[in-house]
């Protein structure tokens, strides 16, 4: 009971001290693991547990939806994919089809990726201080206290 106790607050202390961009890598990691998780139980015949986790997939998915910055013009291509997304979890929750999750994790890892470069070039950038602070951030950093309980409240932590 301890180690689990400790495990939390390791895990909170570190959501609560990450960057916003940090915080969206979080999201995408749990999103990989939920979905996992539920292509597991979905091969071993637990549809509870099945369910659990792909409701956590589609609550990550939501996140990210509501949370699209609509001043910019990509928001919209975005938009479509979280929808796309959203329709195969529901799917896959009816259905309780692996092949499913593994679609909806094949996208999410290549927009986990995606993200990851974007991160490592404005890290590097070093002609954008301001780019660089919202990337690296963390502790004082106002939107990134906002989205971190989000963010714990997603991720289980």
């Amino acid at each position: 009971m301890l180690k689990q106790n400790g495990y939390a607050q390791y895990q909170n202390a570190k959501i609560m001290t990450a960057s916003p961009a940090e915080l969206t890598l979080m999201l995408y990691e749990g999103a990989i693991k939920f979905g996992n998780m539920a292509v597991v139980a979905m091969e071993n015949k637990n549809p509870a547990k099945a369910h659990e986790n792909i409701v956590r997939v589609e609550n990550i998915i939501q996140n990210f939806r509501d949370t699209l910055d609509k001043k910019y013009p990509i928001w919209e291509e975005f938009e479509k994919i979280y929808v796309y997304l959203l329709r195969r979890c529901h799917e896959c929750n009816i259905k309780k089809d692996p092949e499913i999750m593994e679609e909806v994790l094949k996208h999410i890892r290549s927009m986990r990726d995606n993200w990851k470069e974007v991160m490592k070039k404005v890290a590097s950038d070093k002609s954008n201080p301001s780019a660089q602070a919202r990337v690296a951030g963390g502790r004082g950093n106002a939107a990134g206290y906002t989205a971190s309980a989000s963010a714990a409240k997603l991720t289980g932590a």
